[in-house]
């Protein structure tokens, strides 16, 4: 009879154990976090350092959390280390910003660096972004077997 009441009880244990880990794993997922999302590291057209042809060049940042956070004092940077500091700013919750390479306007969905020079190497780069501590907090890196934008 034992057998029988192991049998009957281990449905019950998996579901326990199921809830559990469902239970345990929302709190992560809820705090979610902002990552590298989209790079359009080839501008399209002609490389010809207009602004318009240097704001085609862009991150995309997603905040994957269910509330907003401030990206005051963070940084973007490359692999040769061309940074973008973030101004007091805050990316919304399942929210998107951009930060394009030339000049332009801040809204809450685009910030700019102001650069007169394209910043992402179309051959190859890895994009970073750290905390104002210096804490990685995503990266995202390409090659030429990419076309001109990569979603990482």
């Amino acid at each position: 009879m034992r057998t029988v009441r192991l049998r009957a009880a281990l449905p019950a244990l998996a579901g326990a154990a199921l809830l559990t880990g469902t239970l345990l794993s929302t709190p992560a997922e809820a705090a979610g976090g902002v990552k590298i999302y989209h790079v359009w590291f080839d501008s399209p057209g002609k490389d010809n350092r207009t602004n318009k042809s240097l704001n085609g060049e862009w991150v995309q940042l997603k905040n994957t959390g269910s509330r907003a956070v401030s990206l005051k004092g963070w940084v973007l940077k490359d692999a040769s280390n061309h940074k973008y500091v973030f101004p007091n700013v805050k990316i919304g919750a399942g929210k998107y910003l951009k930060i394009h390479t030339g000049s332009g306007s801040a809204t809450t969905s685009d910030r700019y660096q102001g650069r007169r020079a394209y910043v992402w190497n179309n051959d190859k780069d890895t994009a970073t972004l750290a905390k104002s501590n210096g804490s990685k907090v995503s990266s995202c890196s390409w090659t030429t077997r990419d076309p001109s934008d990569k979603y990482c």
